[in-house]
Formats: structure tokens, C-alpha cells, sequence
């Protein structure tokens, strides 16, 4: 099943009865083990005792795989979205998204932007020249999307806080080139560490990036996006967002729309 894709340094991959694992050098031999004994990484975590679950498109599960060190991790099944999701569901063409989620994501870090550690993923083979997906990222502790901040299910971050806190990680984004096409409440989650509280990026497979001297482009694109689907927060998520709130939000927003260098 070899893809022709090479792991990136600090990464190995190895392939398995019907399969592919890239994952980091410190937990491939982890990794290798939970397939080998659970067949999927996907159904290693949903059976294991969870410390967390957690919901996106579908549910993802929480999960240590066993060290030293032990690393927590986030592991989710990867599922197409739109219109032909129907008709494509789990399936994608190899090598999927995934390698390209790993390079976005060391990119990202590299500058300084916030995105959870991509750690594994495995490619099943299903048919020929398809597979499908599960993707395993580093658990951060005490973390909520954006969502869950509105609904006040998230009692060490403040609505102010987390304005702020993603009003900065807009302004990264721009600086540095990366757009979002689909930047919204569920896909921005936040943290405190240190009295700080951090917004970082995810579902950064879907993201681009554009030549720097378009920052204006990344960060008109980015806004806007972001900013229709605070929109229609209050009808999709049951929360309160007046009106007041919203204007002092767009004003906050700003500078990420003009005021880059």
C-alpha cells in the first residue's frame, strides 16, 4: 500500500495488513500495537474507558496510548462533508487528506500558530485505490471549541476571553498567508494556560495558503467565513448572542481586517 508519500523527519510510517500507519517516532511502536490488537485506531479509542468524548460531524473519542511517555490523544474517524458526502461517506481516494494535514500542520507550528500535534494516521485499504481515514492529535486538556464557549459549557473561559483569543489567531492566519475555507465556531478551540487563554486552528486539512503579500486576501477570506457562521450560531447551537455583542465582536475584528503590515 505504499503511497509514494515519504514521512516527514520526527515521523515513520509502516504498513500493516491492509494498511498504513505514519505516526511519530516516539509512539509508532504504541501505535503498531493498538492495530495490531484493535484492527482500527478509531475502534481502540471508542472502546477504551474515555476521559472525555466529544462531538464534531461525528463522535471522537479520547484516548492514551502507552508509553514512555504516555500520550493522550484525540483520535477521530475521518468523514466527508457536503453535498456528496451521501455517496462518499468514509471513502477517499489514497493517499487522502491526511499527509497533507500533517505538512499544514507543522507549518502551522512552525510560525507559532496554535493547532493541536498531529501524532498517527492510518490508511484502511477498502477497494482499490480508496481508503479510508483515522487521524490521531494530541489531546490538550480542558479544551472547548468555540461552541461550547456560547453555550457557557466552558467555565474557565470567558466570551471576552475567547474574542480576543481568536481575534489573534485571525491575525496570525493572515500574517502568515493561511486560509480557512471553512473557519467556524466548531473548528476554533480554546484553552488557558497560564492565565492566557490560547485559540488554536483544526480541521486544518481543508486550509491554503496563499503567497504572504496576499495577507489582505487570507484575511478578508478568513473573516468573512468566520463571521457567517457566528451568524448563525444562535440557530444552530441553542446560544444567546445579542446584538450588542455581535457589533463589539465585528469591532474587535477589526484589525484583522485592516490593520496588518
Amino acid at each position: 500500500m505504499n503511497d509514494g508519500v515519504h514521512p516527514l523527519p520526527g515521523y515513520t510510517r509502516c504498513e500493516f495488513a491492509g494498511g498504513q500507519l505514519v505516526a511519530m517516532d516516539a509512539v509508532i511502536g504504541a501505535a503498531s500495537e493498538v492495530l495490531s490488537r484493535s484492527g482500527t485506531l478509531y475502534s481502540w479509542a471508542r472502546s477504551v474507558q474515555q476521559p472525555r468524548a466529544l462531538h464534531g460531524r461525528a463522535p471522537v473519542f479520547v484516548a492514551t496510548l502507552s508509553g514512555p511517555p504516555d500520550t493522550t490523544v484525540v483520535v477521530r474517524h475521518a468523514w466527508h462533508g457536503g453535498l456528496l458526502a451521501p455517496f462518499t461517506r468514509d471513502m477517499y481516494r489514497r493517499p487522502s487528506r491526511a499527509p497533507a494535514e500533517l505538512q499544514i500542520s507543522l507549518s502551522l507550528r512552525e510560525v507559532g500558530i496554535p493547532t493541536p500535534e498531529l501524532v498517527a494516521y492510518a490508511l484502511y485499504a477498502v477497494a482499490p485505490g480508496l481508503v479510508r481515514v483515522d487521524v490521531a492529535s494530541r489531546y490538550i486538556p480542558d479544551s472547548y471549541d468555540f461552541a461550547a464557549v456560547l453555550a457557557d459549557h466552558a467555565p474557565s473561559i470567558s466570551r471576552a476571553d475567547a474574542f480576543r483569543a481568536i481575534q489573534f489567531l485571525l491575525l496570525q492566519l493572515a500574517r502568515h498567508g493561511f486560509v480557512h475555507p471553512d473557519l467556524n465556531v466548531k473548528n476554533i478551540l480554546l484553552y488557558r494556560e497560564a492565565h492566557v487563554v490560547t485559540a488554536a486552528v483544526l480541521d486544518v486539512d481543508v486550509m491554503q495558503r496563499v503567497p504572504v503579500g496576499d495577507a489582505r486576501k487570507a484575511r478578508i477570506r478568513n473573516f468573512e467565513r468566520f463571521d457567517r457562521s457566528l451568524r448563525k450560531a444562535p440557530a444552530q447551537f441553542g446560544v444567546h448572542l445579542s446584538d450588542a455583542e455581535f457589533e463589539s465582536f465585528r469591532a474587535m475584528m477589526k484589525p484583522a481586517r485592516e490593520d496588518i503590515p
